[in-house]
């Protein structure tokens, strides 16, 4: 508890000194940051941990490809949404002032350095120490005779048949260029000798096909590979006998992927998503890369001809779409990546009852990846297998394929249960999986829905109704993150199992909200998007400054991935200048300007980039509870919420108190207050929109987080 507070002390002080400094700017402050350039910082972020040495190689690899995969999504929609407004003469500026085009530039102008900066930790340190352990991407012109020419037999036998050159000339328009997809162009021209001296140059595209692997293998050898492009440039006069090719240049288009539909006018939601998602192919070009050697004129064309601006073009130096060479982290070399972390099952569950019977007597939290998912899935299959069960109902946003849980609830049907599903259907990149699902379901006798029109479903919540005696009893699984076992074990997230009456009787409702025509506006316990959550935090944290006011202890500590909703960012200003100290864990963007004097003064921002990826959303009140004594009155909560505006206002989002006194004082002390104690991994927000490490000194202990709830499960 004392390092803690010294951990707080000594990061408000950083941050008065950071307000100082702004203060003697001439420039005024404005209350917010961008939403976009905020982005932006937490994807730096997630860059540093890949230039972190202390990870194993494979590791900041993986790093490195989620700083790629990160970004191709932000430019999908965000970046995307912005050309939009910018092409529609919308003149409508972000809360921190900027317009869209201003937004468009300060995005290119921040993040030309962050590439470069991928780059050269890709080049000069993960790929040149990888070659020391005998991993190697080794460029084709590097190889012996005897390896080009084995190479060059694979793209006649594998290869050449696949492609398609596809020219342009009069009667062959630019060809359409697939998002994401990886291509080569080229300029083709006749022989010098060639009677038809009066033909130009024409340029050619030939698209690397995605069904064979990019890194080919080297003389079969495990760990060494070229790259299909370098092999396809090498053979290039192949494609094009009796012309000549110049130099070929790999370059790679993101289109707009938004998916806009008009739900009030959609007879049929399921097949107008399909619809939109064949469409998404053909978006707007919103970003174009290209290898830095292409010529200016190679650039200018292929700008032109995507209808694009300069400052939509990013020019790469060195390998394009990182994320393919995560094939090396498939290879079997534990040595170069993280010790597998062996999740464990809690106590309560090692006791022999059946699970019903474990939730009944007590309310039990589980911590992932720490503690294991199998719970959950051995929640639903139990529900499955029990003869007293009759009904049970979920809500699913993403399961991943494939989902024991989906497939349980197919075999629930089987057995004569009640089985009521929410699939939704605008999960973002998730909704072909989730169409797919919907539509397996259906066909197992599932009673499929597909959530509220003009609202996303992203409440975790599953329901299982359970008769005993002369009664019915609901169980109930409420959580921060998806029902999907893959990412459980790659995001922190919290669920809850609890037989609390009033809790099920709240999310019975919630089913008949869901699935019905209810209009139910009165819950006993849960706070309900976009019914009572925004007025219920509200009452919160006002409740927090008049307890402050009336001397009593006050303080908010909130968990949560993102802050953008700018009520609650002038509610927790409010909060500052009364006086309560604030703590926020805020992973990604956070629009809110800490530490400024007069307005932000007692709050702190944290952000935590680790091994895994912070995901869980906590929300603590003291009310009049001291830090020191049992905390019996301070309130938590935790759910699917974060503070933003679309989680408040447009999704249908859950979020629960914890009443049960050992997982509140678990989640203050054992969650919340060891990632206040951070110094490893924990980046501080300053009020001029940079983010500082933690200046640990010589005498300090270096505490990371995430590694300290490995070491408490290990014990």
């Amino acid at each position: 508890m004392k390092a803690a507070k010294k951990v707080e002390a000594e990061i408000k002080e950083l941050e008065r000194k950071h307000a100082t400094e702004i203060e003697e700017q001439a420039a005024p402050v404005t209350p917010y940051f961008n939403r976009e350039l905020s982005w932006l910082e937490f994807n730096r972020r997630v860059l540093e941990e890949a230039q972190d040495q202390t990870h194993p190689l494979l590791e900041r690899l993986k790093f490195l490809s989620i700083f790629s995969t990160n970004l191709d999504e932000f430019y999908m929609i965000r970046v995307s949404g912005l050309k939009e407004q910018l092409e529609e003469s919308i003149r409508e500026l972000s809360p921190d002032g900027l317009s869209p085009g201003e937004q468009l530039r300060a995005i290119g102008e921040s993040l030309r350095p962050t590439l470069l900066a991928q780059s050269q930790c890709l080049r000069d340190e993960v790929l040149a120490e990888l070659e020391g352990h005998d991993v190697r991407v080794v460029p084709y012109c590097d190889l012996s005779k005897s390896e080009k020419r084995k190479l060059d037999d694979y793209f006649d036998e594998h290869v050449y048949p696949i492609l398609t050159p596809q020219a342009v000339d009069p009667s062959h328009p630019f060809p359409y260029i697939s998002s994401l997809s990886l291509n080569l162009g080229v300029m083709i021209e006749p022989h010098d000798d060639d009677d038809d001296d009066d033909e130009e140059p024409r340029f050619a595209r030939i698209k690397v096909p995605p069904v064979v692997p990019r890194l080919v293998k080297i003389n079969h050898t495990p760990s060494n590979f070229a790259l299909l492009e370098e092999v396809i440039a090498a053979n290039i006069d192949k494609l094009f006998p009796g012309m000549r090719a110049t130099q070929p240049y790999i370059f790679r288009v993101t289109r707009d992927a938004d998916i806009e539909i008009e739900e009030d006018e959609a007879d049929d939601l399921l097949r107008m998503m399909e619809s939109e998602l064949r469409r998404r192919r053909f978006g707007m070009a919103v970003r174009l890369e290209v290898e830095a050697a292409m010529p200016k004129v190679m650039v200018d064309y292929l700008t032109r001809s995507l209808k694009l601006h300069e400052n939509d073009v990013f020019q790469v130096e060195g390998i394009i779409n990182i994320p393919d060479l995560m094939v090396l982290y498939k290879l079997e070399r534990p040595e170069l990546k993280d010790a597998p972390l062996v999740p464990s099952l809690p106590a309560a569950f090692k006791e022999g009852r059946s699970i019903f019977d474990t939730i009944r007597r007590r309310d039990i939290l589980l911590h992932h990846p720490y503690d294991s998912f199998a719970p959950v899935i051995d929640f639903i299959r139990s529900a499955v297998n029990d003869p007293d069960v009759v009904a049970i109902k979920m809500t699913l946003y993403r399961t991943g394929q494939p989902s024991p849980i989906v497939q349980a609830l197919m075999d629930a049907t089987e057995r004569g249960k009640q089985v009521a599903v929410l699939v939704e259907l605008k999960a973002r990149f998730d909704e072909e999986n989730n169409i797919e699902w919907a539509r397996r379901l259906e066909q197992a006798g599932v009673h499929v829905v597909y959530g509220l029109i003009g609202l996303k479903t992203h409440s975790k919540i599953a329901l299982v109704v359970r008769r005993e005696g002369e009664r019915l009893r609901r169980y109930c699984h409420i959580g921060t993150g998806n029902y999907n076992p893959a990412t459980a074990r790659l995001y922190t997230d919290l669920g809850l199992f609890t037989a609390d009456e009033e809790t099920g009787s709240d999310a019975t409702e919630l089913f008949n909200y869901l699935t019905g025509f209810s209009k139910q506006r009165n819950y006993q316990k849960l706070l309900i998007a976009p019914i009572s959550l925004r007025d219920s935090f509200t009452k919160l944290i006002e409740r927090e400054i008049e307890h402050h006011r009336k001397g009593r202890p006050a303080r908010i500590i909130v968990k949560i991935n993102s802050l953008t909703d700018v009520q609650t960012i002038d509610l927790l200003y409010q909060a500052s200048q009364a006086g309560v100290p604030v703590d926020l864990i805020v992973r990604g963007v956070c629009m809110l300007r800490p530490g400024v004097k007069k307005m932000s003064e007692n709050i702190t921002v944290r952000s935590i980039v680790g091994r895994f990826l912070e995901h869980s959303r906590i929300f603590y009140f003291a009310n009049g509870a001291d830090d020191a004594g049992d905390g019996k009155n301070a309130d938590i909560y935790l759910g699917s919420a974060d503070w933003m505006r679309r989680n408040i206002d447009r999704r249908v989002e859950l979020v629960t108190p914890v009443d049960d006194k050992r997982i509140k004082r678990r989640l203050k002390e054992q969650v919340l207050d060891v990632m206040l104690r951070d110094n490893v991994k924990a980046r501080y927000l300053t009020g001029d929109g940079s983010y500082i490490r933690y200046p640990l000194s010589e005498h300090e202990t270096a505490f990371d987080s995430q590694k300290s709830f490995i070491k408490q499960r290990a014990n």
